[in-house]
């Protein structure tokens, strides 16, 4: 039997279950405002916002798996074309570019042309240092641990902060070889 052909961006996004874009933006929006209030601290809201978005990305990874039919990617270059094609579409309905290689294939970044969350968003002068959307960075690097790649996802540009685009920087720390809790028996 011929294996299934991995499902593009487009086919898995048809296919989902989907919430209101103003509700879901608007939401992310009074999240990020609470925590604002609460921690006081911006340096502090990017901590949390990252955290959260791994603590999303170690769980989100499962459901992209079973509904994306994508099989195992492989090299880093493979698996950063699914983030950007698939897993973007599939969870907020936009596409990223990916560019910017270094000469190893070991990093690289996600550009965003659009991005959902930042819909009805200004910074105030007081949360000049936010990555609004940190949540994004946490959510890749959690998935891709996952996946037994271990990362480092940080923002390059943001238009919030007057930038051209959205830039995610996903650098590959190390591939972790995958450990099994039990041995065959011989």
């Amino acid at each position: 039997m011929a294996p299934v052909a991995p499902r593009t961006g487009d086919a898995v996004f048809a296919n989902v279950e989907r919430v209101n874009a103003e509700l879901f933006t608007l939401t992310y929006g009074a999240i990020v405002r609470q925590l604002l209030t609460d921690l006081e601290e911006v340096e502090e809201v990017n901590k949390q916002l990252d955290q959260m978005g791994y603590n999303i990305g170690i769980r989100l990874i499962d459901e992209f798996l079973a509904k994306s039919n994508v099989t195992r990617c492989v090299d880093f270059k493979e698996t950063a074309e699914v983030i950007a094609k698939v897993g973007f579409k599939m969870f907020l309905g936009v596409t990223a570019s990916v560019t910017n290689w270094d000469a190893d294939g070991t990093s690289c970044s996600l550009v965003l042309e659009d991005n959902p969350l930042v819909d009805f968003v200004e910074l105030p002068d007081t949360c000049q240092g936010l990555y609004y959307c940190n949540i994004l960075s946490g959510v890749i690097r959690g998935a891709l641990e996952m996946v037994s790649m271990k990362t480092e996802v940080t923002w390059i540009r943001d238009m919030l902060r007057g930038d051209d685009a959205y830039e995610l920087r996903v650098k590959l720390l190390k591939q972790v070889p995958e450990e099994y809790p039990y041995k065959d028996d011989e």
